[in-house]
């Protein structure tokens, strides 16, 4: 009889590190996680600690190679953002901005004096980076950004506002992208740099278990040496959303996953009219096409993973996999959140935090209209943004 939680055998397309990876990250948000996530997200906070642990783990960068970063599989690392999701969305949004954001932007881009500078430290989770490209007024359109770096002699001085910027108020150095008279540039700036501030945003409903910023720049002065080297234009920090967007295909399956699991122990065990609700024609249906999405939701995952390995993913690939995955696993939240009633919408319960978080991970590193756009414009060659 199939495994209700693996019913078309995934496990078994994995390797044993594959599995050992899994295990591993699974341990740890079930030790770690999963006691104390229910008051963090209460609290509207993470602990800072958190980085040195995941470091310690090998989880930060763990895709990269070289300077102290473990050079792990596309697999790999998605399977640890699943595993870190079905813990909280929160705690897979900090490893994800600092490794495929704010780390992969130096690795790729950065001269070798800034790789050597940051990257141990933040690998090890001693130094923690966030990634400023959104900002007030330019989500879905970064190229209008207003946020601008102009040359003063053999300096920058940088001037904006970035807006929902991850890590941003605890971090140690920031990726910022500004606007030059030679088209969009990137800098890493030191968080401690005089003229830069970042504001820490209170009243959200959503990835409450997250440190969320305004960046605010203002005369921030830096020195040539700042600038990544390798980035010219806005191929740079898109082509560190789209590391960021396949974290998101598996990790929302790990947000899903929860959600599906909560809402089948718990119709097993509810009883109404002398008898389980599982036992109930409606609730099966809603069981079962939880886990029709759910499992292949997680071999669309494994697939684009097995082709990012392979050197044979397209950005847009990651756009499919992202607008199918955060769209499925927010339904199968909404149902699972059905199956336990009033139940549903307690923190005794994970649903509704894992719900309210997929909003936003719906939202963020491309919209679904966005996604779906970029789908429409590959599909017809035909670009239909205006």
């Amino acid at each position: 009889m199939p495994d209700a939680m693996d019913f078309l055998a995934i496990d078994a397309l994995l390797d044993d590190e594959e599995r050992l990876i899994r295990d591993t990250v699974r341990a740890f948000v079930r030790d770690r996680i999963l006691p104390n996530i229910g008051q963090w997200f209460e609290e509207g906070t993470l602990p800072r600690e958190i980085g040195r642990e995941l470091g310690a783990l090998g989880l930060l960068g763990m895709h990269l190679h070289g300077y102290e970063c473990p050079g792990a599989s596309a697999v790999a690392y998605g399977i640890a953002c699943m595993e870190l999701e079905a813990g909280d969305a929160g705690v897979r949004s900090f490893a994800s901005v600092q490794g495929s954001l704010a780390m992969f932007a130096i690795h790729r881009f950065g001269s070798e004096e800034q790789k050597r500078e940051w990257l141990p430290a933040m690998a090890r989770g001693e130094k923690i980076g966030c990634f400023g490209l959104t900002e007030p007024d330019f989500g879905s359109n970064p190229a209008d950004m207003r946020t601008t770096a102009r040359r003063d002699g053999s300096d920058w001085v940088i001037d904006g506002t970035k807006m929902w910027i991850t890590n941003g108020s605890f971090a140690d150095l920031a990726i910022v992208w500004a606007r030059t008279d030679e088209g969009i540039a990137g800098f890493v700036v030191p968080t401690d740099t005089k003229g830069f501030s970042a504001n820490l945003i209170h009243r959200k409903l959503s990835l409450r278990a997250s440190v969320t910023s305004e960046l605010v720049l203002e005369n921030v002065r830096l020195p040539d040496s700042a600038r990544l080297p390798g980035a010219h234009g806005l191929g740079g920090p898109l082509a560190c959303l789209n590391e960021a967007r396949f974290g998101i295909v598996w990790g929302v399956m790990g947000a899903a996953r929860s959600c599906y699991a909560t809402a089948l122990e718990y119709a097993k065990s509810r009883v109404q009219f002398d008898r389980p609700i599982a036992a109930f024609q409606l609730t099966q249906e809603k069981l079962v096409n939880m886990l029709l999405e759910l499992q292949k939701g997680t071999l669309l995952a494994l697939h684009l993973g097995r082709m990012k390995d392979e050197g044979r993913l397209h950005p847009t690939q990651v756009s499919f996999g992202k607008l199918n995955n955060v769209r499925e696993a927010l339904a199968i939240a909404r149902e699972a959140r059905s199956i336990l009633g009033a139940n549903g919408v307690t923190l005794e319960y994970p649903i509704i935090r894992h719900m309210n978080n997929l909003e936003s991970v719906l939202t963020y590193e491309g919209t679904s209209e966005i996604h779906l756009l970029v789908i429409g414009q590959a599909i017809t060659g035909l670009p239909a943004f205006t």
